[in-house]
């Protein structure tokens, strides 16, 4: 007998991943009826095509390839509804909770397409076979398979619209609405980093935990904020070459203006046009830097994270301007990708020297997980790659300068997001 399913996925620090099935039983269970134990779960990771995809064995080993198929792990079961809330008593749904995280393999909602320069991500179809190997209490339910996927839900997700813009070259892109209430809104532009550009918008803004922004602590910092993402086609750093440089310069500078433009018409009567911040990761953290120094007078803050502007690249008029813009930089010094020399440390250090009194650095050591519960195989707390500062960066955990001493501001200590929050022009 085959049965239905439902997937649930979690943007985490990591990325999304389905952390939980929800099954739908011949009858009514209870608690008592079930233990992991009973269930055995396989997952074929599928592109859009059907066909499994091939993925690197680790971020670091992408040229050794793995068909991304395996078992995954149950580490508990429960009567609930049908959105997998836990239920009182018996339903007729029961949750499968997964192990999940980066030593779990298949436990992600997304891949890479290495075939491509940036590495783009997409969200798979994750097709998974659900097998009752052992009887449900005193119901004789054994072999049932659970193989047909009903629904895929994601709530994080699912607070973003979507839509394109109709400039000189149409972009991609989601947004967050907020409670309209009480006046006019901030807005928050995110620039994503090269992996989340293409074609599937979703993962501009879900392939990283950019949907944290749309969280009410976070939105009770603003009083409620607009949350722009646009999707790059190629990747922010691409000057027209279609290929990764350091020229400093990118085709995309007037589209995304246009964008931002044109999605602030669209909500002009509830847009505060003096708090547009401006931020992004890695190649985003480049773009952040781009539009700053094309357009200093339009932009309340940026926070670029990682960020791939060349220094080098950099006038000295333009620190000239940019010493007055208020702007918070996080970064990591053991980041392999963007190595903080060649990029955001003499910038931040010019612009200091210029007399930039609003300008503030946080410097992390290294990026370590302190949310997730993340583990390494011997449990100790996982360690991420150096260059994936947005995790402290959403997570709020920005709070000391370069110096290492608490960042202040209006007289009270404060974290990146409450600073941003308090910028005007």
């Amino acid at each position: 007998m085959s049965g239905l399913y439902y997937q649930v996925i979690r943007v985490t620090d990591f990325g999304p991943y389905v952390t939980k099935l929800i099954l739908a039983m011949p009858e009514a269970v209870t608690k008592e009826d079930l233990c992991p134990e009973q269930f055995s779960v396989f997952v074929e990771v599928r592109n859009a095509q059907g066909d499994v995809v091939k993925v690197p064995k680790s971020f670091i080993e992408r040229d050794i390839m793995e068909p991304s198929r395996g078992y995954r792990t149950v580490t508990d079961v429960y009567p609930c509804t049908a959105e997998g809330e836990k239920a009182e008593g018996s339903s007729r749904f029961a949750a499968l909770e997964l192990a999940y995280g980066p030593l779990y393999k298949c436990s992600s909602a997304l891949v890479a397409d290495f075939s491509n320069v940036n590495g783009h991500e997409f969200f798979a179809v994750c097709d998974y076979k659900v097998t009752l190997t052992q009887p449900v209490g005193e119901k004789r339910m054994a072999g049932l398979v659970f193989d047909t996927c009903a629904k895929v839900y994601c709530p994080q997700r699912e607070r973003f619209m979507n839509s394109i813009s109709h400039g000189s070259i149409p972009l991609q892109y989601g947004y967050y609405t907020p409670d309209l209430t009480g006046g006019k809104k901030p807005l928050i532009v995110w620039l994503h980093g090269a992996g989340e550009g293409g074609q599937d918008i979703a993962i501009a803004y879900a392939g990283n935990k950019v949907t944290e922004l749309t969280e009410k602590w976070v939105q009770d910092k603003f009083g409620g904020a607009f949350v722009f993402v646009p999707q790059c086609p190629t990747m922010w750093l691409d000057d027209g070459s279609g290929q990764y440089g350091d020229s400093g310069n990118s085709m995309y500078v007037k589209a995304l203006k246009e964008a931002i433009d044109e999605f602030i018409a669209r909500f002009a009567d509830v847009i505060d046009t003096d708090r547009i911040y401006v931020g992004g990761d890695s190649n985003g953290g480049f773009m952040t830097v781009r539009m700053i120094m094309d357009y200093p007078e339009f932009f309340a803050a940026a926070f670029p994270i990682c960020e791939a502007m060349p220094d080098k690249r950099i006038s000295d008029e333009q620190i000239g301007y940019l010493k007055d813009l208020p702007i918070w930089f996080t970064h990591c010094k053991t980041d392999p990708i963007v190595v903080p020399d060649l990029y955001v440390l003499p910038t931040y250090h010019r612009l200091i020297a210029a007399g930039a009194g609003n300008v503030h650095m946080t410097y992390w050591d290294a990026i370590t997980d302190i949310h997730e519960g993340f583990k390494t195989a011997d449990g100790k707390p996982w360690e991420y790659m150096g260059h994936f500062a947005w995790i402290p960066m959403l997570n709020d955990d920005c709070r000391l300068d370069f110096d290492g001493s608490p960042v202040t501001y209006e007289g009270k200590e404060v974290t990146l997001l409450d600073w941003l929050s308090m910028q005007h022009k």
